[in-house]
């Protein structure tokens, strides 16, 4: 049996995980067991599902996140690899609840699958996108190759350089993603900092955020959207380092055409 079963909506929010997933490890961008998924799935939680025993002794978070009393995830299993995770989610991932102490959580389903190191980390952005009342459930962590080679030029980690350039590529990166990519300077993986400077980038507007020489830390309603963002936001940096390649300094979208395009499409301007 799995939680899954007789629970379409639910089933059917894994089974984009799963495609994510696939995605992921198709384009390079979670090799060996490199990322992380995360979604918020409490409101397909029902009393059946609340009445079930945990498969494991109580786990502590490291934090105490108020906002999350009561609420369930899904979560990428430590050391899991996506391209399995894609073929079987609920073997490389599980199911767990926050206690109602806010600071330790249970695995609830299907297996005792021990979720991803930065568990802490996604949970601390899940509390204050709560907190603030934010419709996004899901956060993706990969490691899109031409996004972060850009991070190893000073030039791209200034504040919303690397955004202008992205959106100059291509009109779509700019109606797409029209909060542009935040930069998080390099601090070391799964840490605490890592976390805070996340939080921190978030709250000025920011819906993807790059880790300087390390991956992008996407937030949005549902898996496949904030892959989207990322996806399109790569598909910026190849055409500029496509441009490169052939030996020119690509032109990009004029400031002005720019101008016009986030008056035409009503978006947020920086």
């Amino acid at each position: 049996m799995s939680v899954l079963d007789n629970r379409p909506h639910l089933a059917e929010k894994i089974a984009q995980v799963a495609e994510v997933a696939s995605y992921l490890w198709q384009k390079g961008w979670a090799e060996r067991n490199g990322g992380n998924i995360t979604v918020n799935i409490t409101e397909f939680v029902d009393d059946s599902m609340r009445k079930s025993i945990a498969l494991d002794f109580p786990k502590p978070i490291g934090a105490t996140l108020p906002h999350l009393k009561g609420c369930w995830f899904y979560c990428k299993g430590a050391g899991m690899r996506m391209r399995d995770l894609a073929r079987e989610p609920m073997r490389n991932g599980s199911v767990i609840r926050i206690l109602d102490d806010c600071s330790s959580y249970e695995i609830v389903a299907d297996a005792t699958v021990i979720p991803t190191s930065e568990l802490p980390s996604h949970l601390a952005v899940h509390d204050y996108l709560i907190a603030k009342g934010s419709p996004y459930k899901a956060i993706l962590h990969s490691h899109p190759i031409e996004l972060v080679a850009l991070t190893h030029s000073r030039k791209w980690l200034e504040k919303d350089a690397a955004s202008k350039m992205l959106w100059s590529m291509i009109p779509e990166t700019r109606a797409f993603c029209p909060k542009g990519l935040g930069i998080v300077p390099y601090m070391l993986p799964s840490s605490n900092e890592l976390a805070r400077a996340t939080i921190q980038t978030i709250e000025q507007d920011y819906d993807v955020v790059m880790w300087e020489k390390h991956g992008v830390f996407a937030v949005d309603r549902d898996i496949i959207s904030a892959f989207d963002q990322v996806d399109v936001l790569n598909k910026a940096a190849q055409i500029y380092m496509a441009a490169k390649n052939m030996g020119f300094e690509p032109d990009g979208i004029s400031p002005s055409h720019m101008d016009e395009l986030a008056d035409a499409f009503n978006l947020p301007k920086r």
